[in-house]
């Protein structure tokens, strides 16, 4: 009788410890409403595929649904040249896109996009921002107007694609071509007529007659979003070697954010740094051997060293405009140094 009453007395406090434990438990398992983002990039869809989603779908999936990131292309919710002002209202959380299209109220503002001649690899801005400094800059300018920058990384060459023929420096002379807006006034000198229009009608804007090309981008994206369709023609001579483009998020959504999400924030990201990496390099090889919609054309090194000089004059302009610009300048000019030291293929463009 004993040993039953003990037996008894031990399973009912096993119960009851198992109950409890259950109603304890149960909080942690609970569904609990997820952070919501709205992040907008600077890319159409069919880019945008490549540039950004792959860090969207990276916290969407591995945040246990407690951060989930909605993504909105080119100017679905704002234009993108209000993508700044749009981000420091909280009306999106999140931006992935350069300084110069999302017209950053920044000094940074030029310095992103295509800064004429300041990259010649892709690489070289993870190198520039990690190694010699523009991290530290860009997160110390963005904390002034209220936002958080996040990273940056590099993507592809700024190149030509175009109706018309270009073999020499001089048939840049009176061409309306789509392009960032740094990269239109550099241009200018040579007589490019710089045009702003959404991203989305550059396309038909070549078809009517309104556009000659583009000097946006490289060749993978010039097939990816169709651009090669109705050019004819891309100038293997670029005007800088990699597009510089930032993550934000604003200010306050990010400072609310469990230091575990801003974690998988910051790893998704560099993991979408990585996927452009190699899906850029390997596209630019394969579709300048390999592609069949675009005639490759080469202005001789010689006679395209007239433009590169003329970008070292630029960046004494650009410079000349502030103390912050000119530091940033100088990190531009030590690792140029540095690079064409080093020899090929660090200053191979």
């Amino acid at each position: 009788m004993t040993n039953r009453r003990n037996f008894l007395k031990n399973a009912g406090l096993g119960t009851a410890a198992a109950a409890g434990a259950t109603t304890l438990a149960a909080p942690a398992v609970l569904a609990q409403e997820p952070i919501k983002w709205r992040l907008q990039t600077y890319a159409g869809g069919a880019l945008g595929e490549h540039v950004t989603k792959p860090m969207v779908d990276y916290v969407n999936n591995a945040s246990n649904g407690e951060l989930q990131i909605e993504l909105f292309y080119a100017d679905q919710i704002v234009p993108t040249g209000e993508l700044f002002q749009a981000l420091q209202r909280g009306t999106i959380d999140a931006v992935h896109s350069d300084d110069d299209s999302m017209a950053s109220p920044t000094p940074l503002r030029q310095f992103g996009g295509y800064f004429p001649f300041a990259t010649k690899h892709i690489l070289d801005v993870p190198v520039l921002f990690n190694q010699y400094g523009l991290a530290d800059i860009w997160r110390s300018e963005y904390e002034k107007v209220g936002v958080a920058w996040i990273s940056a990384a590099g993507q592809d060459p700024c190149n030509f694609n175009t109706k018309k023929e270009i073999k020499s420096v001089a048939d840049l002379e009176g061409l309306k071509l789509y392009t960032f807006p740094t990269a239109g006034r550099f241009l200018s000198k040579f007589g490019v007529v710089p045009v702003s229009i959404p991203y989305e009608d550059a396309e038909v804007a070549v078809q009517t007659g309104e556009l000659d090309g583009m000097a946006w981008s490289g060749i993978t994206e010039d097939y990816t979003v169709g651009w090669a369709d109705v050019t004819d023609y891309f100038l293997t001579n670029n005007i800088s070697g990699a597009w510089i483009g930032s993550w934000f998020v604003n200010q306050k959504r990010w400072a609310d954010l469990p230091p575990h999400l801003q974690q998988l924030v910051l790893a998704a990201t560099e993991a979408g740094h990585t996927y452009r990496n190699q899906w850029y390099w390997g596209g630019e090889a394969r579709l300048r051997a390999k592609g069949d919609k675009l005639q490759l054309r080469t202005v001789p090194a010689a006679e395209w060293a007239q433009v590169e000089d003329a970008a070292k004059d630029f960046w004494k302009e650009i410079a000349a405009e502030g103390e912050l610009q000119a530091k940033i300048i100088s990190i531009f000019q030590e690792y140029n140094d540095v690079i064409n030291q080093a020899g090929p293929p660090y200053n191979f463009g």
